[in-house]
């Protein structure tokens, strides 16, 4: 899987009315999820810093000078940064940067404004070479369909399909194989077995098939 370089900053003020005046600025309020808690705190020149070695699987509690806690999962992206990594069909392996910490993690959920489409708010899923994650994979259809050299016509039911795995192995596109299907035949995703993954959208969900066409059902009444 690709990899996509992002860079964050903890965020300090919460609620609505903050995360407003977060937007304005064309930047965008993100939660990453997963993992353990440590602390960070503000230096004489206002940055975040960590002194200490941050250990698999922690991440940060933020302490300002006033000593209020902000947990780290809280943090703040640039608009501009995010634009690829959002608006593409490709999946990526976040290499995400808080204050001088790194740590991997995969895009969960975006959420966008009923109207005009901006970016509201982003949810990211911190990731570990031991743990499987979910995430959708977009779909990709290969082969020449016996159906479709008899008339019929080739349909994508499903552009994305749900896959389980260790991140390391969760594949950029599912590739999936269309050349013994049939007119009025599909896949359906419980069809289809993976080694180093797993399908876990509803196994009874079509996948692609191949529709009749006038072309087909009249080349069918020709040969009866």
């Amino acid at each position: 899987m690709k990899t996509f370089q992002l860079n964050a900053e903890p965020r300090t003020n919460l609620g609505k009315k903050a995360a407003k005046a977060i937007r304005k600025e064309n930047k965008i309020p993100v939660v990453l999820n997963g993992g353990k808690l440590i602390q960070f705190e503000k230096n004489e020149n206002g940055e975040w810093v960590y002194n200490g070695k941050l250990e698999a699987g922690q991440k940060a509690i933020m302490t300002t000078k006033e000593g209020k806690g902000v947990i780290a999962t809280d943090l703040v992206v640039s608009q501009a940064d995010v634009r690829k990594l959002i608006y593409t069909p490709e999946i990526y392996v976040i290499e995400l940067n808080i204050a001088g910490v790194a740590c991997k993690a995969v895009l969960k959920d975006i959420q966008f404004h009923p109207l005009t489409d901006a970016i509201l708010h982003i949810d990211l899923l911190q990731v570990y070479e031991e743990k499987p994650v979910v995430m959708e994979v977009p779909v990709k259809l290969e082969g020449f369909a016996v159906g479709v050299k008899a008339g019929g016509k080739l349909y994508l039911n499903l552009k994305k399909v749900k896959v389980k795995g260790l991140y390391n192995n969760i594949p950029e596109r599912l590739v999936v194989n269309v050349e013994d299907v049939n007119i009025g035949q599909s896949i359906k995703v419980g069809a289809l077995k993976f080694d180093d993954y797993e399908l876990v959208s509803a196994k009874d969900l079509v996948i692609a098939g191949v529709r009749a066409t006038r072309g087909s059902q009249a080349k069918a009444k020709a040969e009866e």
